[in-house]
């Protein structure tokens, strides 16, 4: 795998223009997807632009002044994506990376106390040693519980410190969903029914707008209303 990119052949979904330079840097291997993420050393000079150049960006790095998710972050490749809370308590800021609703990649600023947590799909789940559970979530993050009290497809907010799980939001309707993938990437919309298809074919739900798309694509980031804070509606 090439440990470099051309601009002009980056994800569709990095918000970057595309001819100030010809290459970016490429994030290394990790939890997120090359499309659904960027390299510290990218986020930090042309997102937040807390610097001007990569050498700056690497220099924060290296004094361990950027954290991401609670840690501090060593390589200035590794990849910052989709829910990562990003903090540089030195100049006080504090974001989120969330997608807009024209399905591209930005930093949300939070509080201090909203980048101690974030929310996370269930993607799968298995019984382990002991008899406890072991959720598989969004974002390469694991979590091993003593009660099989949760379902595939809700989210759970968990904080950071110490792992702790302190809400779930269900996979229900009245429930608000992000749209995370498909052509409708980014919109935020509220669960009317979920149709389960008979067959081979993806569950579907439909929205209280009349919308609809498959399971797969749908990220539940809060119960009546959002948990967290969303960007704001492009024009």
């Amino acid at each position: 795998m090439s440990d470099h990119m051309k601009r002009l052949a980056a994800p569709r979904s990095w918000p970057l223009k595309r001819k100030v330079s010809i290459f970016i840097t490429k994030q290394t291997a990790g939890a997120h997807s090359v499309e659904d993420s960027m390299a510290a050393v990218t986020v930090l000079r042309d997102m937040i632009e807390a610097c001007d150049t990569a050498r700056e960006a690497k220099r924060i790095i290296g004094n361990r002044e950027l954290f991401v998710n609670g840690k501090a972050v060593k390589n200035p490749k590794a990849p910052i994506g989709f829910m990562d809370a990003v903090s540089i308590p030195k100049m006080d800021l504090y974001y989120r990376m969330l997608i807009t609703d024209k399905g591209k990649l930005t930093l949300v600023p939070i509080s201090k106390d909203e980048a101690a947590w974030g929310i996370y799909k269930i993607l799968d789940k298995t019984v382990v040693k002991g008899g406890k559970y072991q959720l598989n979530l969004a974002g390469g993050r694991n979590i091993v519980l003593d009660k099989n009290e949760y379902k595939c497809g809700d989210s759970l907010k968990i904080e950071y410190d110490g792992q702790k799980v302190s809400e779930c939001y269900q996979f229900a309707a009245g429930n608000t969903i992000l749209i995370k993938d498909g052509a409708q990437s980014g919109k935020v919309k509220t669960v009317k029914e979920v149709q389960i298809i008979r067959g081979s074919a993806p569950n579907v739900v439909v929205f209280a707008d009349g919308t609809e798309t498959i399971v797969d694509n749908c990220y539940v980031i809060g119960a009546d209303k959002p948990a967290l804070t969303l960007p704001e509606a492009s024009e």
